[in-house]
């Protein structure tokens, strides 16, 4: 049986469990958890935008539009959740346009 990667979403807290080939999005939502918010699924819309804090990822195609060639160039670890695979346990924030509008919790 293939060992499942563990992966932390900093501001929550919440630690994923993650299966080998399995996307970021997809573990949290089998999970039945909620630390980063859903759009499309697809790469498009930017709402599950994440910033990896620690560890190894694999990327799927995203749309430049919500991670920019400028964001990458800079060294900023940027990544649409729904398009994440982990290799190892890792530590991730979500930073996504519905991240921010939230109101700030206490």
């Amino acid at each position: 049986m293939s060992r499942l990667h563990r992966v932390r979403e900093r501001v929550s807290g919440e630690v994923l469990e993650v299966r080998p080939g399995e996307s970021l999005l997809c573990a949290m939502e089998r999970q039945g958890k909620g630390c980063i918010p859903v759009g499309c699924r697809g790469g498009g819309c930017g709402v599950c935008k994440v910033r990896v804090v620690s560890g190894r990822f694999d990327f799927g195609a995203m749309s430049c539009r919500h991670v920019s060639a400028d964001e990458r160039g800079r060294g900023l670890a940027l990544a649409l959740a729904c398009r994440l695979f982990p290799l190892g346990d890792s530590e991730v924030q979500a930073c996504g346009e519905a991240v921010r509008a939230a109101p700030e919790q206490q």
